[in-house]
């Protein structure tokens, strides 16, 4: 390699909860570089959540992280073209893609829904990844099975 890996960036904690991953997930929402709207929109997502999940023990943070969980898928199809043939090879993914993965698919899904405002949807596509249910979540079940169905290419993996 010619030049050398670009240093990793350090993300700073959220205000409310000192948490990086709620900051991660706020730079992925943001649009133009409006932070303080995204936030926003994060924190009242999550009292949306606590409002209408009050029978839960959990707390709304650790409802979202939970949420985040069911959707991080663990294996994809990455196309690998082999003798003029290109199939689809199934990979593991690292740690920080998979996080990131999981974050968007919320967010992508969130966006798609129809409701009020996007803290309302957001609240919404929250609640439904904590019950394993809704777009994000069919979203890892489909990588899954492709990766299921393209196990016999996994030996092309390098």
């Amino acid at each position: 390699m010619r030049k050398a890996k670009p240093k990793k960036r350090v993300i700073l904690p959220d205000p409310v909860f000192n948490d990086q991953k709620v900051s991660k997930f706020v730079n992925h929402l943001m649009y133009d570089g409006k932070k303080n709207t995204s936030y926003s929109i994060f924190y009242h997502a999550l009292d949306v959540v606590k409002a209408k999940m009050a029978n839960e023990e959990k707390s709304a943070l650790e409802i979202w992280k939970s949420a985040l969980d069911n959707i991080t898928p663990q294996v994809e199809v990455k196309s690998r073209r082999i003798g003029g043939a290109t199939f689809q090879v199934p990979t593991e993914i690292r740690p920080e893609r998979k996080e990131s993965i999981s974050m968007k698919n919320l967010i992508s899904f969130a966006r798609k829904r129809s409701g009020k405002s996007m803290a309302e949807k957001l609240a919404a596509e929250i609640m439904d990844a904590y019950n394993s249910q809704g777009g994000a979540f069919k979203r890892k079940e489909d990588m899954h099975r492709m990766a299921e169905a393209n196990r016999a290419f996994a030996h092309f993996r390098f």
